[in-house]
């Protein structure tokens, strides 16, 4: 696709028309990463945050929240339940909390690696290449970051960087490909101040960085944020919506086709009937049911009203099976390395394989 592409299905709100899309991203879903939909268990082990991010509830200027840490124990007992699920891989997510130093992640990834078959996701914001290093050589096999949007000035406006320090996350996302990881990022939907053009860049970017995983959601404004408070000054505003939503996951699935594209939970939040069945018709092959305990999950708020922050771990897996059986897909076995890692792995000259 070229940029006039993008932007003519980002504007499209043909409802025939857009079957056109539809049908084509769920084909090339089903030719490049097949029926299977692999299963992420997610566990938020602390919603402790350094940054100001505008957008997000966990930033550190609430101080009306209250914050949590789980413990190793806690942490590994959430890994033990996605072995008991068969989930291939677990999702270790946090805000940007100086507490899980380079050591403490390096072990719990290490004990993990030894006694699970778990592929072992990280999130846990900007790192340092010491401590990335170190934990790809502790045994963890992704990274995922989102870049948030391709246009510096709104990034820069929504993410304040820390003291002396500046935000550079496509650079650090080619890095860690070159560690070794599985890379993974992606971008809000209807930020406020992102225009279309904004949109159609950052698809054009997934392909640029090659990405292994594509995370597609849509804003959804937190009350106590500065974004939440803040209007839209653009003219070519982008609503932050499901059906604009799902159309960057289809264009992110005809740029990077191998890559492994999440039916989000912000999806479901939108629409709990069957927002993620929608993205899963359209692109996507992940879903990411979650693990994190009950008492914890209220407070990992970064927006109000998150589907499903009720149900247990095992109520979750019975779920998304059911709803991934219901469209004639199976759950999947395995790690699910996305082919597009495998492809760059495989090559000598390690040549990218996501094409625009």
């Amino acid at each position: 696709m070229d940029h006039k592409e993008i932007l003519r299905w980002l504007r499209q709100d043909d409802p025939q028309a857009l079957e056109e899309l539809w049908a084509r991203a769920d084909k090339v879903r089903q030719e490049n990463v097949g029926q299977q939909v692999h299963l992420r268990g997610l566990i938020e082990i602390g919603n402790y945050c350094v940054r100001r991010c505008a957008y997000c509830g966990l930033n550190a200027g609430r101080k009306d929240i209250p914050r949590y840490r789980m413990t190793k124990d806690e942490i590994l007992a959430c890994a033990a339940e996605a072995v008991e699920y068969k989930y291939g891989s677990v999702v270790i997510q946090a805000g940007e909390d100086p507490f899980w130093t380079l050591e403490f992640i390096a072990d719990l990834v290490g004990e993990i690696k030894a006694s699970t078959p778990l592929a072992v996701t990280l999130s846990l914001g900007e790192r340092s290449d010491e401590e990335l290093a170190a934990w790809r050589a502790a045994g963890a096999d992704r990274y995922l970051l989102r870049f948030e949007t391709s246009n510096r000035e709104l990034f820069d406006h929504i993410h304040p960087p820390l003291a002396g320090l500046h935000s550079d996350r496509p650079a650090m996302l080619g890095r860690m490909a070159e560690m070794g990881y599985e890379i993974g990022s992606g971008v809000m939907v209807g930020i406020p101040g992102q225009t279309y053009e904004d949109l159609a860049c950052d698809v054009e970017m997934f392909a640029d960085l090659d990405l292994d995983m594509i995370g597609l959601g849509p804003y959804i404004s937190h009350p106590d944020t500065p974004l939440g408070v803040e209007a839209p000054a653009e003219s070519d505003q982008t609503p932050a919506s499901e059906e604009l939503t799902y159309r960057m996951l289809a264009l992110a699935r005809l740029a990077c086709p191998q890559a492994n594209i999440p039916s989000t939970s912000a999806l479901a939040t939108l629409n709990l009937a069957q927002g993620r069945e929608l993205g899963l018709i359209r692109g996507a092959n992940i879903v990411m049911p979650n693990l994190t305990p009950q008492q914890y999950r209220p407070m990992y708020e970064i927006y109000p009203a998150k589907a499903c922050i009720r149900e247990t771990a095992q109520q979750c897996r019975s779920c998304m099976k059911r709803r991934i059986e219901s469209l004639g897909r199976t759950v999947g076995d395995g790690a699910g390395a996305s082919p597009n890692y495998i492809a760059r792995h495989a090559q000598e000259s390690g040549d990218a394989t996501c094409v625009h």
